[in-house]
């Protein structure tokens, strides 16, 4: 006998669409007339919900742009474990990265546009700060596990080596998303990154 309530699962379902219903809202605002310009209050009319509702899903207006950049950490390092064992460890990381793109359609001209107006607004290029973080913790330990059974090196060893690698190839793809946005997205940001990282190893 059915009680007619919502089962967790529908409940979940529920909230992520609403959830992208809200950051969809919010990205078109950002985007329209700017990160500091548009105010909550804005979001939550445009999402048809109230300002309280807001807050319910999203703690700050920054985790409108960036609230899913956890879960994108978590899908890179999915990635990552998924990779051949005995695949170069700079090769690994650089597919892993690459799978978030695979992932939906790419429109060039809207990544662009958010690329400048995360790197123009000073809250949210400090939370992009925390995301280098929060990913760091994410894949240094699946990278250093590879390191250790392809190359025999010790936990610490290995750990080692892969912070190194991480960071680098986090700092990579900022230093070539800047590049990315200065050439208006003329060329594409795997061969920036590959760049960078090339100038690095050399």
């Amino acid at each position: 006998m059915t009680t007619g309530e919502p089962t967790p699962g529908l409940r979940e379902r529920t909230r992520r669409a609403v959830h992208r219903e809200i950051a969809a809202a919010g990205m078109a605002l950002f985007l329209e007339q700017g990160f500091e310009e548009t105010a909550i209050e804005q979001i939550a009319e445009a999402a048809g919900i109230s300002r309280r509702s807001f807050f319910r899903y999203f703690p700050t207006k920054e985790d409108v742009v960036l609230g899913d950049m956890i879960d994108r950490g978590h899908r890179v390092s999915a990635a990552l474990a998924a990779r051949p064992a005995g695949e170069e460890p700079w090769a690994a990381v650089r597919a892993a990265l690459l799978a978030l793109r695979e992932e939906g359609p790419f429109d060039p001209a809207v990544d662009l546009r958010i690329a400048r107006m995360m790197h123009q607004a000073p809250s949210l290029r400090a939370r992009h700060l925390e995301k280098h973080l929060a990913w760091q913790e994410l894949l240094v330990p699946e990278l250093a596990r590879r390191l250790r059974h392809t190359h025999g090196f010790d936990e610490v060893t290995a750990e080692h080596r892969a912070a190194a690698i991480v960071a680098t190839a986090l700092t990579c793809l900022d230093v070539a998303t800047a590049t990315w946005m200065r050439l208006d997205g003329e060329v594409p940001l795997e061969g920036l990154w590959d760049e960078a990282v090339a100038a690095v190893r050399a």
